[in-house]
């Protein structure tokens, strides 16, 4: 637990100074990988994570084995980790926090969406709910890390384009004040990215894109940033691309 607890204290003081850049990985092997690269810190992709254990992404995938894949990756890296727990699977407040306390990590993931009813929930209801999560992880002596995702810049979400950027704040500013200590709003474009930054009033996470690269978003004063399940996706890309180059070779199919 004392262990568990430096791990939480060096997550939230890394999102004070420097990018922390944050590949995030779906197994033990990626989570190593991530280590002997020399990141000081592992994410997991929830996309990935569900993936690999034969689920789609969105709370499709049973929680307990969300967080037994969760805690295997813990055990693999002497170095935090932040898990993607997704909307938190329905689990109340302390329950959540046990689960991940039990797991090993430093910090999750909190987004917005409720998956079960396809929508956004009430900003001020799930705000309530992250001071829960905080008092209860507080209370538990690991100060879990809560990055809190806005998802208003997603499609499904239905938050017309020209009040984005507007809810983005206001989600924002409520949830740092309900103890999350990190807002994602993820698919946010540059221009919402900086205004998030000078407005919310504490750590943002972004994503990168093809307009908007590591120094781009450090320029913006962005203070964490994750690749979600790219590199376990470019991984299936280039195997596939070794598998046509072999059919293309003329190589005979014996499975």
């Amino acid at each position: 637990m004392t262990d568990l607890k430096a791990h939480a204290d060096l997550l939230r003081e890394l999102h004070h100074g420097e990018l922390l850049v944050l590949p995030n990985a779906w197994d033990e092997a990626s989570a190593e990988l991530v280590v002997e690269t020399g990141f000081p810190v592992v994410a997991t992709s929830s996309a990935a994570v569900a993936d690999v254990l034969g689920y789609q992404d969105g709370e499709a995938a049973p929680w307990q084995e969300m967080f037994a894949a969760a805690a295997r990756i813990a055990r693999a890296v002497p170095v935090p980790v932040t898990v993607d727990a997704e909307a938190g699977y329905g689990l109340a407040p302390r329950e959540l926090v046990d689960r991940l306390v039990e797991a090993g990590v430093a910090g999750c993931n909190l987004e917005d969406t409720d998956h079960r009813a396809g929508r956004l929930r009430d900003a001020e209801a799930h705000a309530d709910w992250l001071a829960e999560v905080r008092a209860a992880a507080d209370a538990s002596g690991v100060p879990l890390v809560v990055n809190a995702r806005i998802d208003v810049f997603l499609p499904p979400a239905g938050v017309p384009e020209a009040d984005r950027v507007a809810e983005a704040v206001r989600r924002g500013r409520g949830y740092r004040e309900a103890g999350a200590d990190c807002v994602y709003p993820i698919g946010a474009p540059g221009d919402a990215l900086g205004r998030l930054v000078a407005d919310v009033g504490g750590p943002v996470n972004g994503n990168t894109n093809p307009a908007l690269d590591l120094d781009g978003l450090a320029a913006l004063g962005v203070a964490r940033v994750s690749f979600g399940p790219r590199f376990y996706r470019s991984g299936f890309a280039g195997m596939r691309d070794a598998l046509e180059a072999i059919q293309e070779r003329g190589v005979r199919d014996v499975s």
